[in-house]
């Protein structure tokens, strides 16, 4: 083979590699069918933002009472119940946070244990199910448009739920979420104004998206805004940050660079409820009824050496 032969069979074969990557079809990686319902549901929140002027009072307190239960049924639930076993709850108080949960509609408990357990893990890397590496957008909204990427796959199936699996509350809501979800979520909440102070059904509808949109935005921003803009007095190393907006609309979860630095304290935060923080509340008023115990806080000592050592 001739020396022209040879350079240009290099530069077919470096063609071929350039061109490659193009090949995939990253239409593929698309799910229609959320990227379909979350734009309707962002659709009704401005058309709601527009027209609440038209809503009765009872509605709009309705959909704000709900948007304080369906948040408990993620943060008290799913959040610091379930994914870090950062306190431990009597099966009556248990019961309620998964049928809370079911009026938030983001995935069962099981599964976004499964999910928040891979991103303290793997956080910030391709095995994270919201890696804010790969950009605001993405770890705001753009991970659940998209199919997960295999990192996140292979590093959930790794991790140990036994604790999960072993608890009939958690296996009873995955078994019956669907249908709870779409009637605590939706059909209650839209009756309810309905019939007991005659809203339109329109408006007791639209009040009632709207509110799932606003608590989904919520627990979005702790994996989009916390993880971009605030302090790192805790630890500088990792991304999270101490985001009070975020605080404030997802119910406390916005402490996020102490709660990645400890993850197993149940109040997410140094200052308790004394800063934005209703969920540790809550959990502080189970505890003094009987039905939470066991509530893991980290130590003043072990805060101030951790900030000395890696804080800003």
């Amino acid at each position: 083979m001739s020396s022209d032969d040879c350079v240009q069979r290099l530069c077919e074969i470096n063609s071929k590699e350039i061109q490659e990557p193009s090949k995939r079809n990253y239409w593929n990686d698309l799910i229609w069918k959320k990227i379909i319902v979350l734009l309707y549901v962002h659709i009704i929140f401005i058309y709601t933002l527009t027209s609440v002027h038209t809503f009765k009072m009872n509605t709009i307190f309705l959909a704000s009472v709900m948007y304080i239960l369906s948040g408990l049924g993620v943060t008290a639930g799913a959040h610091r119940l379930w994914s870090h076993r950062s306190y431990k709850a009597k099966l009556p108080l248990r019961i309620f946070l998964a049928i809370v949960n079911c009026m938030a509609w983001q995935v069962p408990i099981y599964d976004w244990c499964r999910d928040h357990r891979t991103h303290h893990k793997c956080s910030e890397t391709d095995g994270d199910p919201h890696n804010a590496r790969r950009g605001l957008f993405f770890s705001h909204i753009g991970c659940h448009l998209v199919k997960k990427h295999p990192d996140v796959i292979k590093n959930g199936k790794k991790l140990s739920l036994d604790d999960l699996k072993e608890d009939p509350v958690v296996m009873w809501q995955r078994r019956y979420f669907i249908p709870m979800a779409l009637i605590l979520c939706f059909v209650i909440p839209t009756l309810i104004p309905y019939y007991m102070w005659e809203e339109t059904l329109w408006n007791s509808y639209c009040a009632c998206v709207a509110r799932y949109c606003v608590l989904l935005n919520a627990a979005f921003s702790v994996n989009s805004f916390a993880h971009l803009l605030g302090s790192r007095p805790y630890d500088v190393s990792i991304n999270p940050r101490e985001n009070k907006i975020v605080a404030f609309f997802a119910m406390g979860e916005g402490f996020h660079n102490y709660h990645h630095a400890f993850p197993q304290d149940y109040s997410t935060s140094e200052f308790g409820i004394s800063k934005l923080n209703p969920t540790t509340l809550f959990i502080d008023m189970m505890a003094f009824v009987g039905l939470a115990y066991r509530r893991n806080k980290i130590s003043q000592q072990m805060i101030g050496a951790r900030k000395r050592r890696t804080g800003e």
